[in-house]
């Protein structure tokens, strides 16, 4: 029987409750499936911050590389600790173990309504492969004469073609394995660039994306400036299949597919190692609504989407393929609805009615 540990991060405001769900369809998904799984907690968040001056302690990393993966609630409570001072977790988490592609579905469920009028289930299915490691929030610059009116800011990307290649190479991968346009050419890859302002990074990844397609004759090219592409994602969603962004980019573009697909209670996503060197990380890519913490109205479909992303990571195929399936029932029924749906059914009954569901099929 195949064992899995899987290291729980809830962190900040309702982190704690959609972990509980994640929790549930996890281990439903192992008895339904027959394989093992084991949960540990750890408590890294802004309030650790406030009480010990650190968001995890110094020895994370280690602790984590003995899990297979991570689940990671949603981190930041502005109110608390500065933005940018809690994003650094993440940002360790994700150079430390080299999960280099952040991988960002776009998909949107039948009984989910969009605010944009040209998304339909039919429509609205597209990867977005982001660069993860480096690019924009590579975190090299500095402040210079802060305070006086002389203050400069230098905030540098990196960008290697190591780096821009793997990314980009995954991409046209996913795009055969995706096979959207059923047959030759398999599927597109769409090259989310800005080679027209930006003269060295952007050229530069543009270069990198003509090497990789060169190997790929039966993946079709595309190639779109990023503020048009924005403008594309709305008027004709149904056009892109896989899209490869670097780091910013591709953080930016993935909002705006939250909202194709329902918004962010729907959107997950992973930070992916491919390799399995090092452990991968999943989470919900909405934030953590310290409002809504303790009520329980938060939807919970973006965390159940992030374990089923985990689940497919790590071989479980017909168990992350079980989890959509039931994803989709459910809110095709349309009979449980939370308050961002224009329901007012809980966290937890929104959870428990897709881990029926799953039950059903099985």
């Amino acid at each position: 029987m195949a064992s899995y540990r899987i290291a729980l991060i809830p962190g900040d405001g309702v982190g704690g409750e959609i972990t509980e769900e994640a929790v549930r369809v996890l281990e439903a998904a192992a008895d339904i499936h027959s394989f093992d799984v084991s949960t540990e907690t750890f408590d890294w968040s802004c309030d650790r911050y406030l009480e010990v001056g650190a968001m995890m302690p110094e020895d994370a990393l280690e602790t984590l590389s003995g899990f297979d993966s991570i689940f990671l609630g949603c981190i930041g409570d502005a109110n608390k600790v500065d933005d940018h001072i809690s994003l650094q977790m993440l940002l360790a988490i994700r150079k430390g173990f080299d999960q280099y592609v952040n991988l960002r579905p776009i998909k949107l469920y039948p009984g989910v309504y969009s605010p944009i009028s040209t998304a339909n289930p039919e429509t609205v299915d597209i990867l977005v492969i982001r660069e993860n490691t480096e690019g924009e929030y590579s975190s090299n610059g500095g402040i210079f004469k802060r305070g006086t009116p002389d203050a400069v800011a230098l905030q540098t990307g990196v960008f290697t073609w190591k780096g821009c290649e793997r990314a980009i190479r995954y991409g046209f991968e996913m795009a055969r394995q995706r096979n959207k346009l059923g047959g030759s050419p398999a599927g597109r890859v769409t090259n989310c660039t800005k080679s027209n302002a930006l003269n060295y990074s952007m050229v530069f990844w543009d270069e990198v994306f003509d090497h990789v397609a060169a190997d790929y004759s039966d993946v079709e090219t595309d190639m779109a400036l990023v503020d048009a592409l924005t403008m594309w994602f709305v008027k004709n969603p149904d056009w892109f299949d896989v899209v490869v962004a670097s780091n910013l980019f591709g953080d930016i573009i993935t909002d705006l597919g939250a909202m194709l697909q329902g918004g962010m209670g729907f959107a997950a996503g992973g930070n992916v190692n491919p390799e399995k060197d090092f452990p991968s990380m999943f989470e919900p890519i909405h934030g953590s609504a310290p409002k809504y913490t303790g009520k329980r109205v938060v939807n919970p479909i973006a965390t159940i989407e992030a374990v089923r992303m985990m689940l497919e990571h790590l071989g479980e195929i017909e168990a992350g393929t079980q989890i959509q399936t039931a994803i989709a029932t459910t809110l095709g029924a349309g009979e449980v609805r939370t308050k961002d749906m224009g329901g007012s059914h809980s966290t937890d009954e929104m959870g428990a009615a897709v881990v029926t569901k799953m039950r059903e099929i099985a």
